[in-house]
């Protein structure tokens, strides 16, 4: 495009509406199909998170129970794990933290449930979250991830 010197008004270096609707529908397209990938990886890094916390978790209960010849119970749950705890029976030859960092909540906020003796694991204990749901069973990123097995579809 060529400007006239005749002329007064200034070249036209712009863009048309036209263009850039052409490109706001590429942009939107490509964004379609990134998007879902994107939030895909993002789902699995949650749930590959939350199952190294409970493989650290549990490397913390066992260091707890070599010291203490039994688990913490359910009353005295994770937080025994770095403080010596104030409830039951007061484990004699506790030699914590066996945690550097406080029990941190599951990748989607919630709190990770403990049951010692456990349902599924009665000799032991049971270390679950629920999910992105927070809820019982489900599938996918909803799905239960469990010290026992990987994750459970109910």
């Amino acid at each position: 495009m060529s400007c006239k010197a005749e002329t007064r008004r200034p070249c036209d270096a712009g863009f048309t509406i036209m263009e850039l609707i052409v490109v706001i529908a590429i942009i939107a397209t490509l964004a379609g199909l990134v998007a879902p990938e994107i939030l895909r990886n993002a789902s699995d890094a949650k749930v590959q998170a939350a199952r190294a916390q409970i493989e650290m978790f549990g490397l913390a209960l066992e260091s707890y129970r070599l010291d203490n010849d039994k688990y913490p119970t359910t009353s005295q749950g994770l937080h025994s794990l770095r403080v010596l705890p104030r409830v039951g029976d007061i484990p004699r030859n506790w030699r914590g933290p066996y945690l550097r960092r406080p029990v941190p909540d599951d990748p989607w906020g919630n709190p990770y449930e403990y049951v010692a003796p456990g349902r599924e694991n009665p000799h032991s204990y049971d270390l679950l979250s629920y999910g992105r749901d927070g809820r019982r069973g489900g599938a996918g990123e909803d799905a239960d991830i469990t010290s026992w097995g990987n994750t459970e579809s109910q």
